[in-house]
């Protein structure tokens, strides 16, 4: 899993930051407990689910 910045978030559609999403939390669950795959899968989970929510509150 590679860490997507925020600018890459908000240029992706709802569905992709979905799909994203699902394979950042597959990729934390796989890797070992503390290391730095598994850090780099929660920040992109963050980051995503930031992008998203940030979507839900525009008109």
């Amino acid at each position: 899993m590679k860490l997507i910045s925020r600018f890459e978030a908000a240029t992706l559609g709802t569905s992709e930051l979905y799909g994203l999403r699902k394979e950042a939390f597959i990729a934390f669950a796989a890797a070992p407990r503390g290391s730095h795959e598994q850090r780099i899968s929660l920040d992109a989970m963050r980051i995503i689910e930031l992008e998203l929510a940030t979507r839900s509150l525009r008109p």
